[in-house]
């Protein structure tokens, strides 16, 4: 792989994951598995300075958003921010055998201008900038299944389910899935397929392992922001539970719940998902 990234961002953001995920198997490789906690610290750690490394020497002028970074509020006032996941899916990392990790890379950035306003006597204040800001690129690597989807050449649309009336396959936490899944089993045929991260979760419904994820435990920025950029270029549906718009570069970097899923799914799921947290 050369060392000199593509100049497009959608391509750089494949590179960059790429990269760190590449590094993530050499480390999995020669710590092994005999200090799981060791391991998962390390991946994060390596995976966090490698991507802040890159982007700094690339990228100088944008600001960046990790997991493992500590947070500034510079970012609500930069035009461009990268949205990074050093190591998602960090149990499974440490776990021998498991492949449902990942490495998330996604560039916000703002789509309108900055402006300056006046004081009363005239004084001009500081720039501020206004305007909505949109997901323009996204990768996510999944090393150990040796596969990187990226918003620079979007996967062909997931294929529909084989038999009608099916179950609809429902991406699950295998260790904590959300209570809301239950009570959506009241209304709906779904049947739980339980894995590992986020981005492996979305990259299921991408590929057509799953015909969605829905989750409503508590989650970030920087755990589906790169996902939910490759889904909604392959023509996917992603949206928070109750349909309103995913937001990324907000104050709050919290962005508990969401859903993924195909366009002609989404008013079926939505529906059942609002009759569920309404009971």
């Amino acid at each position: 792989m050369t060392d000199l990234p593509p100049a497009t961002d959608g391509g750089f953001a494949r590179w960059l994951a790429q990269r760190a995920g590449d590094l993530l198997l050499k480390l999995r490789e020669e710590m092994g598995y005999s200090d799981p906690a060791a391991l998962r610290k390390a991946g994060d750690r390596l995976s966090h300075e490698l991507l802040v490394a890159q982007l700094e020497r690339w990228r100088p002028a944008d600001a960046v958003l990790s997991e493992e970074g500590a947070d500034s509020a510079t970012r609500l006032s930069a035009d461009r921010v990268w949205i990074v996941d050093p190591l998602d899916g960090t149990r499974e990392f440490g776990e021998e055998g498991r492949a449902d990790w990942a490495v998330h890379v996604a560039l916000w950035g703002r789509t309108s201008a900055r402006i300056t306003e006046y004081a009363g006597d005239g004084t001009p204040q500081p720039e501020r900038a206004v305007g909505w800001g949109r997901l323009l690129a996204g990768a996510v690597a999944l090393p150990a299944q040796h596969c990187v989807l990226g918003t620079d050449a979007p996967p062909p649309f997931p294929p529909m389910p084989g038999v009608q009336g099916e179950p609809i396959r429902l991406a699950a936490s295998r260790t904590r899935p959300p209570a809301l899944l239950a009570a959506l089993a009241e209304r709906l045929p779904i049947e739980l397929v339980p894995m590992g991260s986020a981005g492996a979760k979305i990259a299921a419904v991408i590929d057509g392992a799953v015909d969605a994820y829905v989750h409503a435990g508590g989650q970030y920025e920087w755990d589906s922001a790169a996902p939910v950029a490759v889904a909604v270029a392959t023509g996917l549906h992603a949206s928070r539970i109750d349909g309103t718009t995913l937001e990324y570069n907000q104050p709050d970097p919290r962005l508990p719940d969401l859903v993924v899923c195909r366009k002609a799914l989404a008013p079926q799921l939505l529906a059942a998902i609002s009759a569920s947290v309404a009971s």
